[in-house]
Protein backbone atom coordinates (compact mmCIF):
# COMPACT_ATOMS: atom_id res chain seq x y z
CA UNK A 1 0.00 0.00 0.00
CA UNK A 2 1.62 3.65 -0.75
CA UNK A 3 0.88 6.30 1.55
CA UNK A 4 0.46 9.83 0.16
CA UNK A 5 -0.40 13.44 1.24
CA UNK A 6 -1.50 15.19 -1.68
CA UNK A 7 -4.40 15.49 -3.81
CA UNK A 8 -2.40 15.17 -6.95
CA UNK A 9 -0.37 11.74 -5.79
CA UNK A 10 -3.61 10.40 -4.68
CA UNK A 11 -5.20 11.02 -8.42
CA UNK A 12 -1.57 9.30 -9.95
CA UNK A 13 -0.96 6.47 -8.40
CA UNK A 14 -4.76 5.63 -9.16
CA UNK A 15 -5.88 2.29 -11.77
CA UNK A 16 -9.11 1.68 -13.08
CA UNK A 17 -12.14 1.69 -11.44
CA UNK A 18 -11.62 3.40 -8.07
CA UNK A 19 -13.55 2.65 -4.81
CA UNK A 20 -13.65 5.25 -2.03
CA UNK A 21 -13.46 5.13 1.98
CA UNK A 22 -13.11 8.16 3.96
CA UNK A 23 -12.36 7.64 7.33
CA UNK A 24 -11.40 10.05 10.54
CA UNK A 25 -9.00 7.36 11.71
CA UNK A 26 -8.37 5.12 15.10
CA UNK A 27 -10.13 2.63 12.39
CA UNK A 28 -12.07 -0.46 13.64
CA UNK A 29 -14.17 -3.49 11.80
CA UNK A 30 -16.63 -0.63 10.27
CA UNK A 31 -14.34 0.98 8.49
CA UNK A 32 -12.50 -2.47 7.91
CA UNK A 33 -15.44 -3.77 5.94
CA UNK A 34 -16.11 -1.21 3.96
CA UNK A 35 -12.36 -1.31 2.35
CA UNK A 36 -12.58 -4.69 2.04
CA UNK A 37 -15.90 -4.15 -0.19
CA UNK A 38 -13.96 -1.69 -1.85
CA UNK A 39 -11.33 -3.89 -2.77
CA UNK A 40 -14.18 -6.66 -4.05
CA UNK A 41 -15.69 -3.98 -6.57
CA UNK A 42 -12.80 -2.31 -7.99
CA UNK A 43 -9.66 -2.59 -9.58
CA UNK A 44 -7.70 0.65 -6.88
CA UNK A 45 -8.67 1.09 -3.19
CA UNK A 46 -8.23 4.88 -1.93
CA UNK A 47 -9.08 5.06 2.02
CA UNK A 48 -8.77 8.77 3.45
CA UNK A 49 -6.94 9.21 6.49
CA UNK A 50 -8.00 12.83 7.88
CA UNK A 51 -9.84 13.97 11.09
CA UNK A 52 -11.85 17.11 9.64
CA UNK A 53 -11.81 19.95 11.89
CA UNK A 54 -15.34 21.52 10.13
CA UNK A 55 -17.53 18.44 11.61
CA UNK A 56 -16.25 18.92 15.04
CA UNK A 57 -18.75 21.67 16.80
CA UNK A 58 -17.09 23.78 20.26
CA UNK A 59 -16.52 21.37 23.14
CA UNK A 60 -16.44 18.21 20.98
CA UNK A 61 -13.50 15.57 20.95
CA UNK A 62 -11.24 17.54 17.97
CA UNK A 63 -8.06 17.81 19.70
CA UNK A 64 -8.87 14.45 21.76
CA UNK A 65 -9.88 12.23 19.28
CA UNK A 66 -7.37 8.98 19.07
CA UNK A 67 -4.47 9.86 15.82
CA UNK A 68 -2.66 6.94 15.18
CA UNK A 69 -1.61 6.82 11.76
CA UNK A 70 1.43 3.42 11.84
CA UNK A 71 -1.56 1.31 13.55
CA UNK A 72 -3.88 2.80 10.94
CA UNK A 73 -1.96 2.05 7.98
CA UNK A 74 -1.24 -1.41 9.21
CA UNK A 75 -5.09 -2.33 9.50
CA UNK A 76 -6.15 -0.30 6.30
CA UNK A 77 -3.03 -1.94 4.31
CA UNK A 78 -4.35 -5.32 5.46
CA UNK A 79 -8.01 -5.19 4.57
CA UNK A 80 -7.13 -4.36 0.49
CA UNK A 81 -6.50 -0.91 0.39
CA UNK A 82 -3.83 0.46 -2.72
CA UNK A 83 -3.51 4.11 -1.51
CA UNK A 84 -4.00 5.73 1.95
CA UNK A 85 -4.36 8.94 1.40
CA UNK A 86 -3.35 10.89 4.29
CA UNK A 87 -3.19 14.72 4.26
CA UNK A 88 -2.02 17.30 6.15
CA UNK A 89 -4.19 20.32 7.26
CA UNK A 90 -2.40 22.55 4.85
CA UNK A 91 -3.41 20.42 2.33
CA UNK A 92 -7.23 20.24 2.88
CA UNK A 93 -7.64 23.73 3.42
CA UNK A 94 -4.61 25.57 2.51
CA UNK A 95 -6.81 28.74 3.34
CA UNK A 96 -10.04 29.48 5.01
CA UNK A 97 -12.57 28.17 2.97
CA UNK A 98 -15.24 30.39 1.26
CA UNK A 99 -17.20 27.90 0.12
CA UNK A 100 -19.47 25.47 2.08
CA UNK A 101 -21.52 22.68 1.04
CA UNK A 102 -25.00 21.69 3.11
CA UNK A 103 -28.10 19.95 2.48
CA UNK A 104 -30.17 22.23 4.95
CA UNK A 105 -33.32 20.27 4.46
CA UNK A 106 -31.74 17.11 5.29
CA UNK A 107 -29.44 17.88 8.28
CA UNK A 108 -31.78 19.92 9.83
CA UNK A 109 -33.27 16.71 11.82
CA UNK A 110 -32.01 14.55 14.14
CA UNK A 111 -28.36 15.38 15.01
CA UNK A 112 -28.26 18.24 13.41
CA UNK A 113 -30.67 19.72 16.31
CA UNK A 114 -28.09 18.96 18.58
CA UNK A 115 -25.17 19.58 15.96
CA UNK A 116 -26.11 21.82 13.15
CA UNK A 117 -22.30 22.81 12.32
CA UNK A 118 -21.74 19.12 11.79
CA UNK A 119 -22.98 18.43 8.29
CA UNK A 120 -22.09 21.15 6.84
CA UNK A 121 -19.04 20.17 7.67
CA UNK A 122 -18.97 16.34 6.96
CA UNK A 123 -20.96 17.76 3.47
CA UNK A 124 -17.77 19.96 2.77
CA UNK A 125 -15.27 18.04 3.45
CA UNK A 126 -16.98 14.91 1.37
CA UNK A 127 -17.47 16.88 -1.61
CA UNK A 128 -13.81 18.11 -1.65
CA UNK A 129 -12.91 14.45 -1.36
CA UNK A 130 -14.67 13.65 -4.26
CA UNK A 131 -14.07 16.04 -6.60
CA UNK A 132 -9.98 16.23 -5.67
CA UNK A 133 -9.71 11.95 -5.69
CA UNK A 134 -12.49 11.52 -8.45
CA UNK A 135 -13.46 8.06 -7.53
CA UNK A 136 -16.13 5.98 -9.22
CA UNK A 137 -17.53 4.53 -6.32
CA UNK A 138 -17.44 5.66 -2.56
CA UNK A 139 -18.92 3.79 0.48
CA UNK A 140 -20.18 4.81 3.89
CA UNK A 141 -21.58 2.80 6.59
CA UNK A 142 -25.14 2.96 7.17
CA UNK A 143 -24.59 3.05 11.20
CA UNK A 144 -24.66 7.09 10.43
CA UNK A 145 -27.86 7.38 7.71
CA UNK A 146 -28.18 10.94 8.22
CA UNK A 147 -24.67 11.56 6.79
CA UNK A 148 -25.57 8.91 4.53
CA UNK A 149 -28.81 10.06 2.63
CA UNK A 150 -27.07 13.76 3.08
CA UNK A 151 -24.19 12.10 0.82
CA UNK A 152 -26.33 10.57 -1.15
CA UNK A 153 -28.53 13.92 -2.09
CA UNK A 154 -25.64 15.54 -2.43
CA UNK A 155 -23.80 13.77 -4.90
CA UNK A 156 -27.67 13.75 -6.73
CA UNK A 157 -27.95 17.68 -7.00
CA UNK A 158 -24.27 18.49 -8.02
CA UNK A 159 -24.33 15.66 -10.49
CA UNK A 160 -20.89 14.20 -9.60
CA UNK A 161 -19.97 11.43 -11.38
CA UNK A 162 -19.86 8.67 -8.15
CA UNK A 163 -21.50 6.07 -7.22
CA UNK A 164 -22.91 6.20 -3.29
CA UNK A 165 -22.83 2.71 -1.43
CA UNK A 166 -24.06 2.24 1.78
CA UNK A 167 -23.09 -0.98 3.94
CA UNK A 168 -24.22 -2.70 7.08
CA UNK A 169 -23.61 -1.35 10.00
CA UNK A 170 -20.63 -3.68 12.31
CA UNK A 171 -21.50 -4.35 15.77
CA UNK A 172 -19.37 -5.72 18.40
CA UNK A 173 -20.09 -9.73 19.80
CA UNK A 174 -22.81 -8.14 22.56
CA UNK A 175 -24.40 -5.96 19.42
CA UNK A 176 -23.29 -2.30 20.29
CA UNK A 177 -22.70 -0.69 17.30
CA UNK A 178 -19.14 -0.09 16.55
CA UNK A 179 -17.92 3.43 16.86
CA UNK A 180 -14.11 4.52 17.60
CA UNK A 181 -15.70 6.47 20.33
CA UNK A 182 -16.97 3.05 22.15
CA UNK A 183 -13.31 3.34 23.86
CA UNK A 184 -14.47 6.29 25.64
CA UNK A 185 -16.94 4.05 27.55
CA UNK A 186 -16.30 2.09 31.65
CA UNK A 187 -17.41 -0.87 32.05
CA UNK A 188 -20.77 0.05 33.64
CA UNK A 189 -21.09 2.86 30.83
CA UNK A 190 -20.94 0.14 28.25
CA UNK A 191 -23.97 -1.99 29.57
CA UNK A 192 -25.88 1.03 29.69
CA UNK A 193 -25.13 1.74 26.34
CA UNK A 194 -26.35 -1.92 24.99
CA UNK A 195 -29.94 -0.50 25.62
CA UNK A 196 -29.34 1.64 22.10
CA UNK A 197 -29.02 -2.20 19.89
CA UNK A 198 -31.11 -3.97 22.09
CA UNK A 199 -34.02 -1.37 21.56
CA UNK A 200 -33.45 -1.19 18.08
CA UNK A 201 -34.18 -5.39 17.57
CA UNK A 202 -36.64 -5.57 19.72
CA UNK A 203 -38.22 -3.17 16.80
CA UNK A 204 -36.75 -5.20 14.62
CA UNK A 205 -38.34 -8.22 15.25
CA UNK A 206 -41.67 -6.29 15.81
CA UNK A 207 -41.34 -5.12 12.16
CA UNK A 208 -40.74 -8.55 11.06
CA UNK A 209 -43.86 -9.76 13.68
CA UNK A 210 -45.66 -7.08 10.84
CA UNK A 211 -46.30 -4.07 12.83
CA UNK A 212 -46.03 -0.63 10.95
CA UNK A 213 -46.98 2.18 13.54
CA UNK A 214 -44.08 4.20 13.84
CA UNK A 215 -45.18 5.05 17.51
CA UNK A 216 -44.81 1.36 18.54
CA UNK A 217 -41.84 1.18 17.27
CA UNK A 218 -40.16 4.26 18.82
CA UNK A 219 -41.77 3.20 22.39
CA UNK A 220 -40.50 -0.34 21.80
CA UNK A 221 -36.78 1.55 21.62
CA UNK A 222 -38.04 3.63 24.41
CA UNK A 223 -38.68 0.80 26.76
CA UNK A 224 -35.23 -1.15 26.56
CA UNK A 225 -33.68 2.09 27.22
CA UNK A 226 -35.42 3.71 30.61
CA UNK A 227 -32.15 4.40 32.28
CA UNK A 228 -30.22 5.94 29.05
CA UNK A 229 -30.85 9.98 28.26
CA UNK A 230 -31.71 9.50 24.66
CA UNK A 231 -31.50 12.91 22.17
CA UNK A 232 -34.14 11.16 20.12
CA UNK A 233 -36.15 8.17 18.71
CA UNK A 234 -37.48 8.95 15.39
CA UNK A 235 -38.67 6.57 12.14
CA UNK A 236 -37.62 8.74 9.25
CA UNK A 237 -37.69 8.31 5.75
CA UNK A 238 -34.30 7.22 3.97
CA UNK A 239 -34.51 9.97 1.36
CA UNK A 240 -35.80 13.29 3.22
CA UNK A 241 -35.09 12.31 6.57
CA UNK A 242 -38.46 13.40 7.36
CA UNK A 243 -40.49 11.57 10.34
CA UNK A 244 -43.13 9.30 8.78
CA UNK A 245 -45.70 7.70 10.72
CA UNK A 246 -46.38 4.30 9.00
CA UNK A 247 -43.41 2.10 7.69
CA UNK A 248 -44.20 1.82 3.97
CA UNK A 249 -41.16 2.65 2.67
CA UNK A 250 -37.33 2.93 2.69
CA UNK A 251 -36.76 4.12 5.91
CA UNK A 252 -34.97 3.75 9.32
CA UNK A 253 -35.02 3.92 12.95
CA UNK A 254 -32.58 6.37 14.33
CA UNK A 255 -31.28 6.62 17.91
CA UNK A 256 -28.92 8.80 20.00
CA UNK A 257 -27.94 9.15 23.63
CA UNK A 258 -25.59 10.33 25.35
CA UNK A 259 -23.70 7.58 27.42
CA UNK A 260 -20.99 9.12 29.99
CA UNK A 261 -18.50 11.37 28.00
CA UNK A 262 -19.64 9.75 24.16
CA UNK A 263 -22.64 10.55 22.15
CA UNK A 264 -23.04 6.93 20.67
CA UNK A 265 -25.87 6.82 17.49
CA UNK A 266 -27.45 3.79 15.93
CA UNK A 267 -30.49 2.35 13.75
CA UNK A 268 -31.79 0.25 11.64
CA UNK A 269 -32.93 0.36 7.90
CA UNK A 270 -35.87 -1.04 6.68
CA UNK A 271 -35.09 -1.95 2.73
CA UNK A 272 -39.03 -2.16 0.49
CA UNK A 273 -36.46 -2.99 -2.57
CA UNK A 274 -38.21 -6.31 -2.94
CA UNK A 275 -41.91 -5.43 -2.09
CA UNK A 276 -41.81 -6.36 1.46
CA UNK A 277 -40.24 -5.13 4.06
CA UNK A 278 -36.22 -6.64 5.13
CA UNK A 279 -34.58 -5.38 8.33
CA UNK A 280 -31.10 -4.60 7.92
CA UNK A 281 -30.00 -4.99 11.69
CA UNK A 282 -25.90 -4.88 11.02
CA UNK A 283 -23.35 -7.71 10.94
CA UNK A 284 -21.61 -8.86 14.68
CA UNK A 285 -18.26 -9.50 15.34
CA UNK A 286 -17.64 -12.66 16.64
CA UNK A 287 -14.48 -11.46 18.34
CA UNK A 288 -13.51 -8.55 20.27
CA UNK A 289 -12.31 -5.53 18.10
CA UNK A 290 -9.33 -4.09 17.35
CA UNK A 291 -10.24 -1.72 19.33
CA UNK A 292 -9.41 -2.57 22.31
CA UNK A 293 -6.07 -4.71 21.07
CA UNK A 294 -3.29 -3.40 23.34
CA UNK A 295 -5.21 -1.10 25.90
Amino acid sequence: MKIVETFAEARFARRGLVGFVPTLGFVHEGHLSLIKRAAAENETVLVSLFVNPLQFGPGEDFDTYPRQLERDADLIAGAGADVLFAPALAEMYPEPALTEVSVPTLAEHLDGIERPEHFRGVATVVTKFLAGLQPDRAYFGRKDGQQLSIISRLVFDLSIPVRIIGCPTVREPDGLALSSRNVYLSPDQRQQALALSKGLMAAADLVDAGERDSRALIECVRVAGTNVDFSYVRLVDRRTVQPVGRLSQNAFLAVAARVGPARLIDNIHVDFDTGSPEVDRGIRLTEPSVLYQDR
